[in-house]
């Protein structure tokens, strides 16, 4: 599903280098639950955005489901963020004027979906939403927010969720309940990739991959 193969970014903190990813090479499989784990500065997001399309790297390969991400033109990589790949935040990120359907509908309508209102009340009833329709983010608790955000990443029916300190925002029993509906996802045959610092979150993985100083030094199944 994903491998790269030496990557390196390297970014300017004033006249210092910071290598953000120094050297990274990875496996994941379809169908894996994987926690990127380490500390603040490890380069953890860094290698969630490179493997989100979001950003590239220095140097180095990655390969997406056997294609070259380099090689894709800016509408292939636009289309692979929105049906190939679904992102969840720390933050939720969600328009807060507008209702929950709404916020699920956008990766729809950007994609010309003309079933966007079915397909978006199905991904909310799917994630335990199915009373909270209507009601805007400020209605919503914190985890009824990242139910939202995580209906959202999953209403195109991506084969990847790359989810970044996804409890990052929520008390200890609603991030188990997060945890919960990952684990949910990934047996219906998701490949989720998460990036934390809590070891109760990276515990519920199939593998831990822990980064120091943008490399990988702990490679561990759970």
């Amino acid at each position: 599903m994903i491998q790269t193969t030496n990557l390196r970014k390297t970014y300017l903190s004033g006249e210092i280098k910071v290598h953000a990813l120094d050297g990274v090479s990875l496996h994941i499989e379809a169908g894996e639950m994987v926690a990127i784990t380490g500390a603040s500065g490890s380069g953890k997001s860094t290698l969630m955005h490179i493997l989100g399309c979001l950003d590239t790297p220095d140097d180095g390969e990655y390969l997406l489901e056997g294609k070259d991400v380099a090689s894709l033109s800016p509408n292939q990589l636009a289309d692979v963020r929105n049906r190939r790949i679904g992102f969840v935040f720390q933050t939720f990120n969600l328009l807060p004027r507008v209702s929950a359907l709404e916020n699920v509908e956008l990766p729809l309508l950007y994609g010309g979906r003309n079933d966007a209102r079915s397909v978006a009340t199905t991904a909310l009833i799917k994630v335990g939403l199915a009373e909270r329709l209507l009601h805007d983010p400020s209605r919503l608790s914190g985890g009824q927010r990242q139910r939202v955000a995580i209906a959202r990443a999953i209403v195109n029916e991506p084969a990847i969720i790359l989810a970044d300190e996804p409890t990052g925002n929520l008390d200890s029993r609603t991030g188990i309940e997060i945890m919960e509906l990952f684990k949910q996802l990934n047996s219906e045959g998701r490949t989720i990739i998460l990036v934390t610092h809590d070891p109760l979150v990276a515990g519920f993985c199939h593998r831990q991959i822990q980064f120091v100083d943008g490399k990988i030094t702990e490679n561990k199944s759970c």
